[in-house]
Protein backbone atom coordinates (compact mmCIF):
# COMPACT_ATOMS: atom_id res chain seq x y z
CA UNK A 1 0.00 0.00 0.00
CA UNK A 2 1.45 3.34 -0.81
CA UNK A 3 1.15 5.87 1.26
CA UNK A 4 0.76 9.61 0.70
CA UNK A 5 3.28 12.19 0.24
CA UNK A 6 2.38 14.55 2.89
CA UNK A 7 2.12 11.28 5.22
CA UNK A 8 5.69 9.82 4.39
CA UNK A 9 7.17 13.20 4.47
CA UNK A 10 6.46 13.56 8.03
CA UNK A 11 6.65 10.23 8.96
CA UNK A 12 10.10 9.12 7.19
CA UNK A 13 12.23 12.28 7.01
CA UNK A 14 15.71 11.53 8.05
CA UNK A 15 14.83 7.37 8.83
CA UNK A 16 17.47 5.74 9.92
CA UNK A 17 18.61 2.64 6.98
CA UNK A 18 21.28 0.36 7.69
CA UNK A 19 24.05 0.71 9.74
CA UNK A 20 26.39 2.51 7.89
CA UNK A 21 28.06 6.13 8.81
CA UNK A 22 26.44 7.39 5.97
CA UNK A 23 22.51 7.27 6.78
CA UNK A 24 19.83 7.82 3.82
CA UNK A 25 16.22 9.47 3.87
CA UNK A 26 13.30 8.52 2.81
CA UNK A 27 11.14 11.52 0.77
CA UNK A 28 8.20 10.83 -0.80
CA UNK A 29 7.66 7.34 -0.78
CA UNK A 30 9.39 4.15 0.78
CA UNK A 31 11.34 2.83 -2.07
CA UNK A 32 12.93 6.65 -3.21
CA UNK A 33 16.17 6.54 -1.20
CA UNK A 34 18.47 9.77 -1.11
CA UNK A 35 21.80 10.08 0.30
CA UNK A 36 22.15 12.75 2.81
CA UNK A 37 25.12 14.21 1.20
CA UNK A 38 23.17 15.48 -1.48
CA UNK A 39 20.04 16.50 0.36
CA UNK A 40 20.23 20.58 -0.14
CA UNK A 41 19.53 22.19 3.42
CA UNK A 42 15.97 23.09 3.41
CA UNK A 43 15.27 19.10 3.51
CA UNK A 44 17.87 18.92 6.39
CA UNK A 45 16.50 21.43 8.31
CA UNK A 46 13.03 19.84 8.15
CA UNK A 47 14.89 16.69 9.01
CA UNK A 48 15.42 18.30 12.01
CA UNK A 49 12.35 19.72 12.74
CA UNK A 50 11.15 16.34 12.23
CA UNK A 51 13.35 14.97 15.38
CA UNK A 52 12.83 17.51 17.54
CA UNK A 53 8.90 17.25 17.17
CA UNK A 54 8.29 13.67 17.26
CA UNK A 55 11.88 12.06 19.19
CA UNK A 56 12.70 15.31 21.78
CA UNK A 57 8.79 15.94 21.99
CA UNK A 58 9.82 19.75 22.31
CA UNK A 59 6.47 22.13 22.55
CA UNK A 60 4.97 23.87 18.98
CA UNK A 61 6.22 27.49 20.32
CA UNK A 62 9.98 26.26 20.47
CA UNK A 63 9.93 24.63 17.46
CA UNK A 64 8.22 27.51 15.72
CA UNK A 65 11.48 29.25 17.49
CA UNK A 66 13.54 27.13 15.61
CA UNK A 67 12.22 27.05 12.26
CA UNK A 68 11.98 30.99 12.56
CA UNK A 69 16.48 31.10 13.56
CA UNK A 70 16.94 28.45 10.82
CA UNK A 71 15.02 30.11 7.90
CA UNK A 72 17.01 33.07 8.28
CA UNK A 73 19.99 31.04 8.52
CA UNK A 74 18.87 29.18 5.26
CA UNK A 75 18.31 32.43 3.57
CA UNK A 76 21.51 33.81 4.45
CA UNK A 77 23.06 30.76 3.10
CA UNK A 78 21.59 31.19 -0.04
CA UNK A 79 22.92 28.27 -2.67
CA UNK A 80 25.33 27.26 -0.09
CA UNK A 81 25.36 24.37 1.65
CA UNK A 82 25.07 23.65 5.53
CA UNK A 83 27.31 21.20 5.71
CA UNK A 84 30.16 23.06 3.97
CA UNK A 85 30.18 25.92 6.53
CA UNK A 86 33.22 26.35 9.49
CA UNK A 87 33.53 27.88 12.43
CA UNK A 88 34.83 31.24 10.15
CA UNK A 89 31.77 31.09 8.11
CA UNK A 90 29.64 30.95 11.24
CA UNK A 91 31.03 33.89 12.30
CA UNK A 92 30.22 36.06 9.21
CA UNK A 93 26.54 35.07 10.06
CA UNK A 94 26.34 36.14 13.40
CA UNK A 95 27.98 39.34 12.23
CA UNK A 96 25.56 40.24 9.38
CA UNK A 97 22.93 39.49 12.48
CA UNK A 98 24.88 41.87 14.53
CA UNK A 99 24.83 44.51 11.76
CA UNK A 100 21.12 43.82 11.44
CA UNK A 101 20.85 44.99 14.54
CA UNK A 102 19.61 42.05 17.23
CA UNK A 103 20.35 42.20 20.70
CA UNK A 104 23.11 39.97 21.95
CA UNK A 105 20.10 37.94 23.42
CA UNK A 106 18.54 37.16 20.13
CA UNK A 107 22.17 36.47 18.70
CA UNK A 108 22.70 34.21 21.23
CA UNK A 109 19.70 32.60 20.88
CA UNK A 110 20.58 31.81 17.42
CA UNK A 111 24.05 30.57 18.46
CA UNK A 112 21.97 28.06 20.42
CA UNK A 113 19.99 27.23 17.57
CA UNK A 114 23.03 26.31 15.25
CA UNK A 115 24.59 24.36 17.88
CA UNK A 116 21.44 22.12 18.33
CA UNK A 117 21.48 22.16 14.50
CA UNK A 118 24.53 21.13 13.56
CA UNK A 119 24.74 18.38 16.68
CA UNK A 120 21.53 16.78 15.19
CA UNK A 121 23.61 16.16 11.76
CA UNK A 122 26.30 14.93 13.49
CA UNK A 123 23.70 12.19 15.45
CA UNK A 124 23.14 11.59 11.81
CA UNK A 125 26.77 10.84 10.43
CA UNK A 126 26.03 13.68 8.29
CA UNK A 127 29.16 15.40 9.67
CA UNK A 128 32.15 14.32 12.00
CA UNK A 129 32.77 17.96 13.49
CA UNK A 130 30.34 20.97 14.56
CA UNK A 131 31.61 24.05 13.89
CA UNK A 132 28.97 25.57 15.89
CA UNK A 133 30.59 24.45 19.15
CA UNK A 134 33.55 26.25 18.77
CA UNK A 135 30.89 29.67 18.26
CA UNK A 136 31.15 31.64 21.93
CA UNK A 137 27.64 33.48 22.66
CA UNK A 138 29.70 36.22 24.76
CA UNK A 139 28.22 38.13 27.41
CA UNK A 140 24.32 38.08 27.54
CA UNK A 141 22.19 41.16 26.93
CA UNK A 142 21.12 41.98 30.34
CA UNK A 143 18.82 44.75 29.09
CA UNK A 144 15.33 44.62 30.24
CA UNK A 145 12.28 45.54 27.97
CA UNK A 146 10.69 48.45 28.88
CA UNK A 147 8.26 48.67 32.34
CA UNK A 148 5.39 50.46 33.04
CA UNK A 149 4.87 52.47 35.97
CA UNK A 150 2.01 52.02 38.33
CA UNK A 151 0.05 55.02 36.74
CA UNK A 152 0.70 53.27 33.06
CA UNK A 153 -0.76 50.36 34.13
CA UNK A 154 -3.98 51.92 35.99
CA UNK A 155 -4.39 53.72 32.44
CA UNK A 156 -4.11 50.57 30.13
CA UNK A 157 -6.05 48.11 32.51
CA UNK A 158 -9.06 50.91 32.32
CA UNK A 159 -8.55 51.41 28.60
CA UNK A 160 -11.46 48.56 27.09
CA UNK A 161 -14.95 49.93 26.76
CA UNK A 162 -16.51 47.70 29.61
CA UNK A 163 -19.71 48.47 27.96
CA UNK A 164 -19.23 45.70 24.97
CA UNK A 165 -18.64 42.42 24.82
CA UNK A 166 -15.18 42.77 23.55
CA UNK A 167 -13.95 45.13 25.75
CA UNK A 168 -14.79 43.11 29.13
CA UNK A 169 -12.94 40.45 27.07
CA UNK A 170 -10.22 42.56 26.62
CA UNK A 171 -10.25 43.76 30.14
CA UNK A 172 -9.99 40.72 31.50
CA UNK A 173 -6.49 39.51 29.42
CA UNK A 174 -5.53 42.72 30.58
CA UNK A 175 -6.07 41.86 34.40
CA UNK A 176 -4.86 38.73 33.53
CA UNK A 177 -1.46 39.48 32.43
CA UNK A 178 -0.51 41.88 35.02
CA UNK A 179 -2.09 40.24 37.75
CA UNK A 180 0.05 36.92 37.11
CA UNK A 181 3.07 37.53 35.50
CA UNK A 182 1.95 34.78 32.33
CA UNK A 183 3.25 34.80 29.07
CA UNK A 184 1.06 35.52 26.37
CA UNK A 185 1.41 31.87 25.06
CA UNK A 186 0.38 30.44 29.01
CA UNK A 187 -2.59 32.42 28.99
CA UNK A 188 -3.90 31.69 25.83
CA UNK A 189 -3.35 28.13 26.93
CA UNK A 190 -5.26 28.55 30.00
CA UNK A 191 -8.35 26.27 30.44
CA UNK A 192 -11.54 27.60 32.05
CA UNK A 193 -10.47 24.69 34.46
CA UNK A 194 -6.89 26.05 35.56
CA UNK A 195 -9.44 29.01 37.39
CA UNK A 196 -10.11 28.71 41.07
CA UNK A 197 -11.66 31.91 41.45
CA UNK A 198 -13.03 30.69 45.43
CA UNK A 199 -9.73 29.76 46.02
CA UNK A 200 -8.37 33.08 44.61
CA UNK A 201 -5.63 31.30 42.12
CA UNK A 202 -5.07 30.21 38.85
CA UNK A 203 -3.11 27.01 37.06
CA UNK A 204 -0.66 28.34 34.70
CA UNK A 205 1.16 25.74 32.37
CA UNK A 206 4.64 27.42 31.49
CA UNK A 207 7.56 26.02 29.48
CA UNK A 208 8.40 22.25 29.57
CA UNK A 209 5.06 21.37 30.55
CA UNK A 210 5.69 22.72 34.04
CA UNK A 211 2.50 23.23 36.08
CA UNK A 212 2.59 26.61 38.75
CA UNK A 213 -0.43 27.94 40.97
CA UNK A 214 -0.36 32.10 40.70
CA UNK A 215 -2.32 34.24 43.02
CA UNK A 216 -5.49 35.97 41.29
CA UNK A 217 -5.74 39.49 42.65
CA UNK A 218 -9.37 41.01 43.77
CA UNK A 219 -9.94 43.13 40.56
CA UNK A 220 -8.25 40.29 38.19
CA UNK A 221 -11.27 38.25 40.23
CA UNK A 222 -13.66 40.46 39.82
CA UNK A 223 -13.10 41.13 36.45
CA UNK A 224 -12.76 37.33 35.44
CA UNK A 225 -16.02 36.43 37.58
CA UNK A 226 -17.84 39.36 35.23
CA UNK A 227 -16.39 37.50 31.97
CA UNK A 228 -16.86 33.69 33.31
CA UNK A 229 -20.64 34.92 34.45
CA UNK A 230 -22.15 36.83 31.73
CA UNK A 231 -19.30 37.06 28.83
CA UNK A 232 -17.90 34.01 27.76
CA UNK A 233 -20.48 31.87 27.60
CA UNK A 234 -21.84 33.40 24.46
CA UNK A 235 -18.99 32.93 23.17
CA UNK A 236 -18.09 29.44 23.92
CA UNK A 237 -21.39 28.18 22.46
CA UNK A 238 -20.54 29.41 19.11
CA UNK A 239 -18.46 26.62 18.75
CA UNK A 240 -19.68 22.85 19.03
CA UNK A 241 -18.09 21.53 21.57
CA UNK A 242 -17.89 24.38 23.59
CA UNK A 243 -14.48 25.76 23.85
CA UNK A 244 -12.84 25.05 26.73
CA UNK A 245 -9.96 28.13 26.48
CA UNK A 246 -10.34 30.65 29.95
CA UNK A 247 -10.06 33.85 27.17
CA UNK A 248 -12.04 33.36 23.87
CA UNK A 249 -11.84 35.06 20.45
CA UNK A 250 -15.30 36.33 19.43
CA UNK A 251 -15.63 33.78 17.09
CA UNK A 252 -15.13 31.10 20.31
CA UNK A 253 -11.79 29.87 19.02
CA UNK A 254 -8.71 30.02 21.42
CA UNK A 255 -7.30 33.14 21.54
CA UNK A 256 -3.95 32.89 19.94
CA UNK A 257 -0.77 34.29 21.14
CA UNK A 258 -0.37 36.85 18.64
CA UNK A 259 -3.88 38.18 18.89
CA UNK A 260 -2.84 38.77 22.67
CA UNK A 261 -0.22 40.87 21.42
CA UNK A 262 -2.50 42.79 19.05
CA UNK A 263 -4.82 43.45 21.84
CA UNK A 264 -2.48 44.78 24.15
CA UNK A 265 -0.79 47.72 21.62
CA UNK A 266 -4.02 48.44 20.57
CA UNK A 267 -4.91 49.55 23.86
CA UNK A 268 -1.63 50.94 24.33
CA UNK A 269 -2.31 53.20 22.02
CA UNK A 270 -5.51 53.77 22.60
CA UNK A 271 -4.35 55.13 26.16
CA UNK A 272 -0.99 57.13 25.10
CA UNK A 273 1.25 54.41 26.62
CA UNK A 274 4.35 53.84 24.32
CA UNK A 275 2.76 51.01 21.35
CA UNK A 276 6.43 49.16 21.21
CA UNK A 277 4.46 47.25 24.55
CA UNK A 278 3.65 43.84 24.41
CA UNK A 279 1.95 41.01 26.73
CA UNK A 280 5.95 40.54 28.36
CA UNK A 281 6.23 44.23 29.25
CA UNK A 282 3.24 43.39 32.11
CA UNK A 283 4.87 40.39 33.04
CA UNK A 284 8.09 42.60 33.42
CA UNK A 285 6.40 45.12 35.32
CA UNK A 286 4.35 42.66 37.31
CA UNK A 287 7.44 41.51 38.20
CA UNK A 288 9.27 45.09 38.91
CA UNK A 289 6.12 45.89 40.95
CA UNK A 290 6.60 42.95 43.35
CA UNK A 291 9.83 43.56 43.93
CA UNK A 292 9.62 47.24 44.99
CA UNK A 293 6.80 46.07 47.33
CA UNK A 294 9.46 43.82 48.90
CA UNK A 295 8.02 40.52 47.63
CA UNK A 296 11.15 37.62 48.51
CA UNK A 297 12.83 37.17 45.18
CA UNK A 298 12.20 33.22 45.75
CA UNK A 299 8.37 33.91 45.40
CA UNK A 300 8.67 36.03 42.63
CA UNK A 301 10.84 33.37 40.93
CA UNK A 302 7.86 30.76 41.74
CA UNK A 303 5.16 32.73 40.51
CA UNK A 304 6.94 33.77 37.13
CA UNK A 305 8.40 30.34 36.28
CA UNK A 306 11.77 30.60 36.28
CA UNK A 307 14.34 28.37 36.34
CA UNK A 308 16.73 29.78 37.49
CA UNK A 309 17.20 32.75 40.56
CA UNK A 310 19.68 34.51 38.42
CA UNK A 311 16.89 35.50 35.69
CA UNK A 312 14.69 36.97 38.68
CA UNK A 313 17.62 39.03 40.22
CA UNK A 314 17.37 40.95 37.41
CA UNK A 315 14.52 42.61 38.60
CA UNK A 316 16.35 44.19 41.62
CA UNK A 317 17.89 46.55 39.52
CA UNK A 318 15.29 48.72 38.82
CA UNK A 319 14.18 49.57 42.09
CA UNK A 320 17.24 51.50 43.28
CA UNK A 321 15.43 54.41 44.58
CA UNK A 322 13.45 52.14 47.27
CA UNK A 323 17.09 50.39 48.25
CA UNK A 324 18.53 54.02 48.46
CA UNK A 325 15.64 54.62 51.15
CA UNK A 326 15.95 51.38 53.24
CA UNK A 327 19.64 51.85 53.05
CA UNK A 328 19.31 55.30 54.35
CA UNK A 329 16.64 53.98 57.35
CA UNK A 330 18.53 51.03 58.42
CA UNK A 331 22.57 51.94 58.12
CA UNK A 332 24.39 53.67 61.07
CA UNK A 333 25.74 56.33 58.50
CA UNK A 334 23.38 56.32 56.46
Amino acid sequence: MRHSPEKSDSRNIMRKLGTSRTRRIVLSQPSQHVSTETLPTPILIEGFLHYIRHERALRENTIAAYRRDLRDFSLWLGLRHCVSQDIRSLSEYFTHLHRKGLSLASISRQIATLRTFYRYLQLEGIIQESPADMITSGRRDDRMPSVLSVSQVDRLLAGPDGSTAQGLRDKVLLELLYATGCRASEVSNMTISDLHMNESFCICKGKGGKERVVPLGQRALLAMSQWVREIRPMFATLQSPPSPWAILSSRGNKLSRMRIWEIVRLHADRTGIPTDIGPHTLRHSFATHLVAGGVDLRHIQEMLGHASIATTQRYTHVDGERLRKVHKRFHPRG
